[in-house]
């Protein structure tokens, strides 16, 4: 399988990295041109503002965003998640693919990171890593909620897209990834992402 994965801005190598320790190939997605055939699709943590920007000059937003809409595999961490999210506060929406609402920068500056192990439905206790994260504030009834943090909703999966506040990519723990991975080969979506342009 080849896992597409958005490398305009943020920490896409460790995403790169995670997915190589499981065997899966990886195509790192800088412009148009190299949106090909794709079995899934990683955005990854940094700048949602930026990343945003970026895909809309670089006229990359509308056919990822497609893509998802036809049943590519997403998975979205940190900025990743705000630009899947249908609403933002702070912030305008990407992708809006995501029936949730997201508080961007919800825990403060990057000196207010910090880690917790807290359990990820179907995983057990897992690593989360949050820097400057967002967190949910709301989900349609049809979203499952994978993880709670403080209080507050920081996992969820929704049809073809997975969606997380915190850093998996930052941990060794590559559970989450091989979660993401699994779902990819239960979709089969293939190189049907061609018809998407």
């Amino acid at each position: 399988m080849t896992i597409g994965i958005l490398a305009l801005q943020g920490d896409f190598a460790e995403h790169k990295k995670r997915l190589e320790e499981l065997g899966a190939s990886s195509v790192e997605l800088r412009q148009r041109s190299d949106i090909t055939a794709l079995d899934g699709l990683v955005l990854p943590g940094g700048e949602s503002t930026v990343q945003r920007k970026l895909l809309q000059e670089l006229d990359m937003l509308d056919p990822l965003k497609k893509a998802i809409q036809q049943g590519l595999p997403v998975l979205g961490t940190c900025a990743g998640l705000i630009l899947l999210a249908e609403e933002v506060n702070g912030g305008e929406p990407a992708f809006g693919t995501l029936p949730v609402r997201v508080q961007r920068n919800a825990y403060g500056r990057q000196l207010g990171s910090f880690a917790v192990r807290q359990p990820f439905k179907g995983l057990g206790e897992i690593e989360m890593r949050f820097i400057r994260g967002p967190y949910i504030e709301a989900a349609q009834d049809d979203v499952e909620i994978l993880a709670v943090t403080e209080g507050k909703i920081t996992a969820v999966r929704y049809q073809n897209q997975l969606g997380m506040a915190f850093h998996p990519e930052l941990s060794s723990d590559v559970r989450i990834h091989q979660e993401f991975l699994r779902m990819v080969e239960r979709e089969s979506f293939g190189s049907s992402i061609t018809r998407a342009f």
